[in-house]
């Protein structure tokens, strides 16, 4: 392969890789505003979701939200019957918030579009095709997640 073409081709990736974040951040947009909910409700729920549970500090932490906005904003995914506060075994005057029961359910499909077209696509790739894709997704999520703790790092 030529220099010119590997330049082409390393450009042409990096293009899609804006493209997909500039498109997921719209899409994440859209699904914010259909749901009622903001972006950071949405990332609570994502954390949520990944932990099983959080303390407020930690969800604070993770959305950059005050405690006093933290206490809003779980007091909004509480009304709307999205998350629980639990007491915190390991501190008795502390709380856990924790998806409510049926939140993942409910949320399931609120994405199911989403997940189905994930699946048609990634169906057409070849078992080779797919480790590559697969790797080159989790080496940018590690870079992006260094990048961010350079960030916080200069804070």
């Amino acid at each position: 392969m030529t220099n010119s073409k590997k330049a082409d081709l390393k450009m042409r990736a990096l293009m899609a890789v804006r493209d997909y974040g500039v498109n997921l951040t719209h899409f994440r947009n859209a699904m914010n505003e259909w749901a009622g909910l903001n972006a950071t409700d949405m990332e609570c729920l994502r954390l949520l979701a990944q932990k099983g549970t959080a303390t407020p500090t930690e969800l604070a932490k993770h959305t950059g939200l005050t405690s006093g906005a933290t206490t809003a904003m779980l007091d909004r995914l509480e009304k709307a019957g999205l998350i629980e506060r639990r007491p915190n075994p390991n501190d008795r005057r502390g709380r856990l918030i924790a998806p409510e029961a049926s939140s993942s359910t409910k949320m399931a499909s609120w994405f199911e579009s989403a997940r189905k077209a994930q699946d048609e696509l990634m169906s057409t790739y070849s078992e080779s095709e797919l480790e590559l894709i697969a790797d080159i997704f989790e080496r940018l999520a590690k870079l992006w997640d260094d990048e961010r703790e350079k960030i916080q790092k200069r804070q």
